[in-house]
């Protein structure tokens, strides 16, 4: 009673918000037992929770916040904590967790067989589940694809006035930039930036909002992660943006995760152990991708249908948790070169 009395204090202070106990109603294994996930992803999980909890019979216990409450939450509920597996986005959110002793190792042949090297904790604290190209997206009936070339391009200044952007202190922002230092330094990053800059960008909080701009001609070009424009696309076929896979010749596009790891007081450590490692399986990959129309980080799946159309592409592959080592120092950087 005093750790549920806690839970739903903190959950109150915290604006985190209790959802839903997936149960299965005949599980086809009598294992049994629970897994508590404090989760930030919001989206695109469901099909694949059911799954699990189908197959084990293990419960699973959510309950959903924004990232900061998230860790906020685990901060003070310290060994009091009913958590398991924290689940987020973003390779920094990830990194920062580990980094704020959050999240415990994990000694997983399984999951260091799924989840390639660049997309886990390189000290298996997390594990990337779901993969999220960040590229230039433009508008088919005002630009060609024999425009585009990279990110650094984008500071030519035959782009000034035509480029959409969302903010620096968006999160993902954070995170390409911190890439572009891990990739570059900070002196030839922050010349990027500036250049970007000096194009008088257009600054919208939004990927869709961004995409939808420029599908109305009031910019020909910008940058959001992938699945935002296949939600789009599913809605409306002709919708008239389309991606550019950036930096094919150089370096491959900036990549991404959403991931999960063991939280380091879990009480049910060995039941969050095979949660993740099925989320990694070929079996809930294919539903992430399907539902998500995100990449499966696990290469034995396959990628849904609308993504598959933009064809295959050269990734980063830079370490992911380069967004996280570098992150306030893209932040200074971004301050520096005034991109707000």
């Amino acid at each position: 009673m005093r750790r549920a009395s806690l839970l739903f204090a903190l959950a109150a202070a915290l604006g985190a918000v209790l959802t839903l106990v997936v149960a299965p109603s005949a599980p086809t294994s009598a294992q049994g037992g629970e897994v508590v996930v404090y989760t930030a992803r919001h989206y695109g999980q469901e099909a694949a929770f059911e799954a699990f909890t189908k197959k084990t019979g293990i419960t699973l216990k959510l309950l959903a916040g924004q990232t900061g409450e998230l860790f906020e939450r685990l901060k003070a509920e310290g060994e009091r904590t009913p958590a398991d597996v924290l689940i987020t986005v973003d390779a920094g959110n990830l990194w920062n967790a580990g980094r704020a002793g959050l999240l415990a190792k994990v000694d997983s042949p399984e999951l260091t067989s799924n989840v390639p090297a660049n997309l886990r904790d390189p000290e298996q604290r997390w594990f990337g589940l779901t993969v999220r190209a960040r590229t230039i997206m433009y508008n088919t009936k005002k630009v060609t694809p024999a425009e585009l070339s990279t990110y650094e391009a984008l500071g030519d200044p035959k782009w000034k006035g035509r480029i959409c952007l969302r903010t620096s202190s968006y999160i993902y922002n954070q995170s390409m930039l911190a890439t572009l230092i891990k990739r570059y330094g900070e002196p030839r990053t922050e010349e990027i930036t500036r250049a970007w800059v000096a194009n008088q960008p257009t600054l919208i909080n939004g990927d869709t909002k961004i995409l939808e701009t420029i599908a109305a001609g009031q910019c020909d070009i910008g940058l959001t992660n992938h699945y935002y424009l296949a939600r789009l696309v599913a809605k409306d076929a002709a919708f008239p943006v389309a991606p550019f896979w950036a930096n094919q010749a150089t370096t491959g596009t900036h990549i991404n995760v959403s991931g999960a790891g063991v939280t380091t007081h879990a009480k049910n450590r060995a039941n969050a152990v095979k949660f993740i490692e099925f989320l990694s399986s070929p079996e809930a990959q294919q539903m992430f991708a399907d539902i998500s129309f995100e990449y499966p980080a696990n290469p034995q799946a396959s990628v849904n249908a609308i993504v598959a159309k933009w064809g295959k592409f050269k990734q980063d592959d830079i370490n992911v948790a380069a967004a996280g080592e570098f992150q306030a120092a893209a932040v200074k950087l971004a301050d520096r070169a005034g991109y707000k």
